[in-house]
């Protein structure tokens, strides 16, 4: 007898207001209430969070590694996009 396996949900957890989400790892759940507690369960042990996501696996759409250059090589040709040539006057200090 063959069991139907539970859907599998990314966890992204914020730890404090005004950071932005991390992904954390995934939890498998039967829906997203049950996801939303083992996700609580297993990645906010220390209580240190203040918000969890969690979003099905199969609603995450990802680019394909083998498709790199053509779709970061362009950024490469806008120089507008790397400050490198801006003179920082010396009063400002790191940027």
């Amino acid at each position: 007898m063959f069991e139907t396996p539970m859907p599998l949900w990314e966890v992204f957890i914020r730890n404090r207001s005004g950071l932005p989400h991390r992904h954390c790892g995934s939890v498998h759940a039967t829906d997203e209430v049950m996801a939303l507690q083992a996700a609580r369960d297993v990645y906010t042990r220390r209580g240190e969070s203040v918000s969890i996501w969690v979003v099905p696996s199969t609603a995450i759409v990802a680019s394909d590694p083998s498709d790199k250059d053509a779709m970061f090589e362009p950024t490469a040709s806008k120089i507008y996009r790397h400050p490198t040539f801006y003179e920082i006057p010396e009063d400002v200090g790191h940027m």
